[in-house]
């Protein structure tokens, strides 16, 4: 199967130490099947948003050329709101500390 050729979920975690992070990353592609295999392009040009539990904004970020983001939260329950051009998803995650949430986020 073709795909995009960008690794899944976020960028590099070279030099983090994860058993002191709860750490929120991922890969936000769009759908697509312009070669007749469905794959998808990653969202160079979108911007993902972290919500507390309460649904209050807490940061944003822009997705990087490869479609990846990343947060470092505190534990808990989050939503996180990918916006690009033409579409807007929400995804409801659960994060712990010292464990990776890794994400591909279809939009």
């Amino acid at each position: 199967m073709k795909t995009c050729g960008a690794k899944p979920g976020g960028p590099s975690l070279d030099g983090v130490d994860l058993s002191k992070q709860t750490v929120i990353q991922g890969l936000i592609l769009r759908e697509g099947t312009q070669d007749g295999v469905p794959n998808g392009e990653v969202v160079s040009n979108g911007y993902v948003r972290l919500l507390d539990a309460t649904g209050e904004f807490t940061a944003e970020v822009p997705t990087n050329s490869d479609g990846q983001f990343r947060f470092f939260a505190a534990p808990g329950n989050w939503t996180l709101i990918v916006q690009a051009p033409g579409s807007r998803v929400e995804k409801d995650i659960s994060a712990e500390a010292g464990l990776l949430t890794d994400l591909v986020i279809h939009i």
